[in-house]
């Protein structure tokens, strides 16, 4: 039997006007509810369920599939645009004027993009390993190995251990210490992200790659909202640099730098960053 509250969420379904929205949602009601994007080729299933119920601990928490993608129906974006598109639909169909943010990798470039865009919306928002958006200047040329696996028709999960966490004794059994606790949820759930769905995700990140600093800095310092910045300093995926670089340009932010771990940072220190994430968001 699973230990984790997270594992045994119900799905739940609401009609927004381009799709049906499949989600979870744990902890305590009342307060201002906790919102978590994702990554490319991840679902609802991926999120790891001993984060989930740490921040569950002091947070009403929703993990939803934006359309196209897992367990929710339509036509998957292949924009940064598009994806925010789809989870800002999302917030208006669960009827939410106002949330925090949480976005993990290519869901924290989203989550900023809403910030921007509906800063009625969003209190505060919280960036784990992503992009700012566009080039980051002094950022070093990514692995050739790293697209190479990112673009497999078929990830596995030694693939998700490479990428996400470091290639050291430590960082190898953090990686597949994650795969044996979200095995639950895999093991009934549905099948992988389609190839449609991914390469759209992957799509979105190469046209935001495209996107001169300049225009990076302005959207930067357009966000009024606090911000918590984290990343590991051992990230294949996404260099540190590019947190460290974003900071500089925000008005009210704070960053939190893990030196032991990598892309997968939030899931090899689950507790303490979901106590970084909790006094982030009380304060």
């Amino acid at each position: 039997m699973s230990t984790f509250l997270a594992d045994t969420a119900e799905n739940l379904t609401v009609e927004g006007p381009s799709a049906t929205f499949t989600y979870r949602r744990i902890g305590p009601r009342g307060g201002i509810p906790l919102v978590l994007l994702g990554r490319v080729r991840g679902t609802i299933d991926w999120w790891d369920p001993e984060l989930l119920d740490h921040l569950a601990a002091a947070h009403d928490v929703i993990v939803f599939d934006n359309v196209g993608t897992g367990y929710t129906t339509g036509t998957p974006a292949d924009s940064v645009e598009g994806l925010a598109d789809g989870a800002v639909e999302f917030l208006d169909a669960l009827g939410l004027t106002q949330v925090d943010l949480l976005g993990w990798t290519l869901g924290g470039t989203v989550a900023q993009h809403i910030a921007r865009t509906r800063p009625d919306l969003v209190r505060k928002l919280v960036v784990a390993a992503a992009n700012p958006g566009g080039t980051v200047p002094g950022a070093p040329d990514p692995d050739p190995r790293v697209r190479a696996t990112m673009t497999k028709p078929e990830v596995t999960g030694d693939d998700l251990v490479f990428l996400f966490f470091p290639e050291t004794e430590t960082g190898r059994a953090a990686g597949y210490a994650h795969l044996a606790r979200v095995a639950t949820r895999l093991a009934t759930g549905i099948p992988d992200v389609s190839e449609a769905a991914a390469m759209g995700q992957i799509a979105a990140i190469a046209k935001d790659a495209a996107i001169p600093f300049d225009q990076v800095r302005a959207d930067l310092e357009s966000i009024r909202q606090p911000v918590l910045y984290a990343t590991g300093m051992q990230d294949a995926m996404i260099p540190a640099l590019a947190s460290y670089t974003a900071v500089q340009h925000l008005a009210d932010a704070t960053l939190v730098a893990y030196s032991d771990a990598g892309h997968a940072f939030l899931f090899q220190h689950a507790k303490d960053f979901a106590a970084q994430v909790t006094t982030f968001l009380a304060n």
